[in-house]
């Protein structure tokens, strides 16, 4: 009789994984026992947090640009390494330029790199990560009340996470194998945050980890595919083994 398998590891994916949400929440899932593939533009910032968190899990960091192909396919390298891929959070996120200007003043440069990163990207690192997906794995795109609500001046950033999310749900509806899990996590103290409001004061806004008990209560629990506030699902989130 063989010796028994020991069960793979469940690896998560967190994009923009260096700071503020992403941080936050790759921390708890690196306390659950989680892999973790994290990526980030600054590579001193993502160092720093992957030696941290290797105190706790198996990290691997992997600089780079979400709008880059060659940075896709090493993330996906990466994360076929170590493990059954089970959940992608897609995180990486950019505002513009700061201050934010009106659509009739925004470069229209500008607002294609918006939507590159903030939707293009994930729907393509998606699409590279297809093949490796765990059965049932689990899709979470950070979204915003701004691809909802007509902020001033929040044209181009809240239009692309309307798109993202609007991408979502053609995603959740042509793939019911799959959990796409659309999650706000409301307003945080973060330094994307800060650029929307340059020289404001936002010490009243709360710290990123506020945000993370909802996110977990979602990626382990069995709610469909849809949008969340991650607020409202604080109460019923996990306690950490």
């Amino acid at each position: 009789m063989g010796e028994p398998q020991e069960p793979q590891r469940r690896v998560a994916i967190v994009t923009g994984g260096s700071r503020g949400l992403g941080r936050a929440l790759a921390t708890e899932l690196a306390r659950r026992g989680w892999a973790l593939v994290l990526d980030a533009r600054r590579a001193p910032e993502l160092d720093a947090t992957a030696a941290d968190l290797r105190a706790l899990t198996t990290v691997t960091a992997v600089p780079g640009d979400v709008t880059d192909p060659a940075h896709r396919d090493a993330l996906v390298r990466a994360a076929t390494e170590l493990g059954t891929l089970a959940l992608v959070v897609n995180n990486a996120s950019t505002l513009g330029a700061s201050p934010l200007p009106t659509l009739t003043d925004v470069d229209p440069g500008v607002l294609r790199r918006i939507f590159d990163v903030n939707v293009v990207a994930p729907v393509a690192l998606l699409q590279a990560l297809d093949p490796h997906l765990a059965d049932g794995a689990t899709v979470v795109n950070v979204t915003s009340d701004a691809g909802v609500e007509p902020y001033e001046t929040w044209g181009g950033y809240g239009s692309s996470k309307a798109a993202l999310e609007h991408a979502s749900r053609v995603l959740a509806a042509e793939r019911p194998d799959l959990r796409v899990l659309v999650v706000d996590p409301g307003d945080m103290r973060t330094e994307m945050h800060q650029d929307a409001f340059p020289g404001e004061d936002i010490s009243d806004r709360p710290e990123p980890a506020a945000s993370v008990p909802g996110l977990l209560a979602l990626i382990v629990g069995d709610q469909p595919s849809g949008r969340y506030h991650a607020a409202a699902l604080a109460s019923s989130a996990p306690t950490a083994s």
